[in-house]
């Protein structure tokens, strides 16, 4: 029950729930009691329990699947400065986790008029399209669809575990920077149950273009990162 004080009751409740969760009684990403259920528990009404559970999402420490329930948010087990341009490998390996990759495909595909646009090239003919799902430790947490010119890789075979930064690189066509589009997305047919998502789990899908340091168009990448652990930042600055 919640103890009387003189701070408003749903300031209670948000401590009581953050100490809850801080002593385990409520793990990352488990269902908490129903709305009824936890208004019994904690001694208050309904509605000031919507308020606290409100304030406690805007904090990311709750989120509220529709339909579903209330979970403990899982703290995301990376984080990175979208400014700052890594392969998926290294960023697994900066959060001392072990890399892993799960094949899925691959193919030489004819190139598209969408293909020869995006690397602006006129004469492309074809492209290697690698589908992958990365894994940390064993688990899987990005989706990865790459595209690359066929004629960029002049017979070379790209394993199925490496990195395709590091590939390029020792082929000759280091990466130098990245332009990066990011849309967050909700349940995807395909790419949740690959990624063993949970129901109401989202997706943060960046799509990019990889280029040299000429400027060349070398690699296209739509990567599907689960939202629950991975977070992005940006660095803003005043001009």
């Amino acid at each position: 029950m919640i103890k009387a004080d003189h701070r408003p009751l749903y300031l209670q409740v948000i401590d009581r729930i953050k100490d809850d969760i801080e002593k385990k009684v409520y793990e990352e990403g488990e269902k908490l009691p129903s709305e009824f259920e936890l208004s019994k528990i904690l001694g208050v009404s309904r509605a000031t329990l919507r308020e606290a559970l409100r304030l406690l999402e805007e904090e990311n420490v709750v989120v509220r699947r529709h339909g579903v329930g209330t979970f403990v948010h899982s703290k995301p087990l990376f984080s990175a400065g979208i400014e700052e341009l890594y392969s998926v490998t290294d960023m697994i390996v900066k959060a001392n986790m072990e890399p892993g990759t799960i094949f899925l495909s691959s193919a030489v595909q004819m190139a598209t008029d969408e293909d020869r646009k995006k690397f602006l090239k006129e004469e492309l003919a074809e492209i290697m399209e690698i589908e992958r799902v990365r894994t940390a430790d064993g688990s899987p947490v990005v989706y990865c669809l790459d595209r690359i010119p066929n004629d960029l890789l002049k017979n070379h075979s790209i394993h199925e575990t490496k990195s395709i930064f590091h590939f390029l690189e020792e082929i000759g066509h280091s990466i130098t920077y990245a332009i990066t589009y990011i849309e967050p997305i909700g349940y995807h047919e395909h790419v949740s149950e690959l990624l063993e998502c949970e129901p109401g789990s989202s997706l943060l899908l960046l799509k990019q273009m990889h280029y040299d340091q000429s400027e060349q168009p070398l690699l296209y990448s739509l990567n599907y990162f689960r939202a629950d652990k991975f977070k992005f930042h940006v660095v803003r600055k005043r001009v």
